[in-house]
């Protein structure tokens, strides 16, 4: 394992307030004492990672989350001295915790968290956001798993779930969104807008939609790349055209929607004609 750490910037919308993403690989690297300003969220992916933390410490393991505080000072280093430790983290402005819970700040009595399933979700989000990190999908992938570490895990209490009007509240989300496929604007605004929080027009949206902001707009973008694509245009012009960002990105979500590339499916279309 090689002593490695990447950061990548992410933005919650389009030039919206940044979030820090590491994705860190130590063999012996030992952090001095810090703290953060931010809540630190990690999820250990290999090896072992002790940490000290509030007078103890905390030995990680494959798939736990660790959330920090914030303000807490900590270290952290490998559990032993043969397999280094692995991790990615994010570090969440605390207002981000808020949103979906009663009670305030959230705080997190136990650092070390035992969720499989909202691990995965984590890790995967981070995973996907270090290789693009477009904007909506970072807004509405992080705040919203988020909201689930603090309700699931905090001394916070959960929000109500139940959206009044969350149809329409979905279909105007969705209007917006294909209006301004290229440059689509912060769902952070679009719930100001329509006085919700940010949580309540997620859920809205999810519940009616049956899938989140970013994913419905893919999907929208690729059949707006279908026709493009038939016009003769080539991948390349058209990823930015319907506003992916780049013909990489395009291509991922064009194989998810349809199975095949935009270039094979450019090719196909041509042939048939």
């Amino acid at each position: 394992m090689a002593e490695q750490a990447l950061w990548t910037r992410a933005r919650l919308g389009h030039e919206g307030p940044p979030l820090d993403l590491l994705t860190a690989n130590f063999r012996r690297h030992t952090y001095a004492p810090h703290a953060h300003d931010e809540y630190t969220i990690g999820v250990c992916v290999g090896g072992s990672e002790v940490i000290a933390y509030r007078g103890g410490h905390i030995r990680t393991g494959p798939g736990r989350i660790v959330v920090l505080d914030p303000g807490e000072t900590h270290t952290g280093g490998p559990g032993n001295a043969t397999d280094g430790y692995a991790y990615r983290a994010l570090y969440a402005e605390p207002a981000l915790l808020t949103d979906g819970v009663l009670g305030g700040l959230p705080f997190f009595r136990e650092p070390l968290l035992d969720d499989p399933e909202l691990a995965t979700a984590l890790g995967l989000a981070h995973t996907e956001l270090s290789v693009c990190p477009d904007p909506l999908e970072a807004e509405s992938r992080i705040p919203w798993l988020l909201t689930a570490l603090a309700r699931r895990h905090s001394t916070a209490r959960p929000g109500p779930d139940l959206v009044p009007g969350a149809i329409t509240i979905a279909r105007t989300v969705r209007d917006r969104l294909a209006d301004e496929l290229t440059a689509p604007p912060t769902l952070a605004s679009l719930a100001a807008d329509l006085g919700l929080s940010r949580y309540q027009l997620l859920r809205a949206f999810r519940t009616t939609m049956g899938l989140p902001p970013y994913a419905w707009l893919a999907q929208y973008r690729v059949s707006r790349a279908r026709a493009l694509l038939e016009a003769g245009l080539r991948p390349a012009e058209v990823a930015g055209l319907v506003g992916f960002a780049d013909q990489a990105h395009l291509t991922r979500w064009f194989r998810r929607v349809l199975g095949v590339t935009p270039a094979a499916y450019r090719n196909s279309v041509q042939d048939a004609g």
